[in-house]
């Protein structure tokens, strides 16, 4: 092969390269200096929300162990893989709407530990922390 072409595909490697772990790259949740954002109580109840397009927002939620818990997910325009949510701990999967507001019960013996939700692919998540 030719010199030159052999360091256009390596240049062209390094770039893409770079490009995938630029995008990919978030500053870190629960790191030094940052919180992650934290439930409502109301009424007795606790509401968790995450919103669904181009993956969930926040990825991670700190909620108090114990409490029956709704989490909204809300979608505006999503058509991505986000629309599909997957909670195996509480052996939940469906496909949200576009737009709108999903709300998901999640009993007070369900909410403790880590509740980890993702979508179809497995490509996007987020966490529910109750502690």
């Amino acid at each position: 092969m030719n010199v030159r072409i052999i360091i256009a595909l390596a240049a062209s490697a390094v770039l893409i390269g770079w490009a995938f772990w630029f995008v990919s790259a978030k500053p870190q949740e629960n790191g030094a200096g940052v919180t992650a954002p934290t439930a409502t109580i109301v009424d007795g109840k606790q509401f968790v929300d995450i919103t669904a397009k181009g993956g969930y927002s926040p990825r991670v939620v700190v909620a108090k162990a114990g409490i029956p818990t709704i989490l909204r997910v809300t979608t505006n325009g999503t058509f991505d893989c986000s629309a599909s949510v997957v909670i195996p701990k509480l052996s939940y999967q469906k496909f949200l709407q576009p737009s709108g507001t999903e709300d998901i019960a999640i009993s007070a013996e369900q909410a403790q530990g880590t509740l980890q939700g993702l979508c179809a692919m497995g490509m996007y998540n987020f966490q529910i922390k109750f502690e």
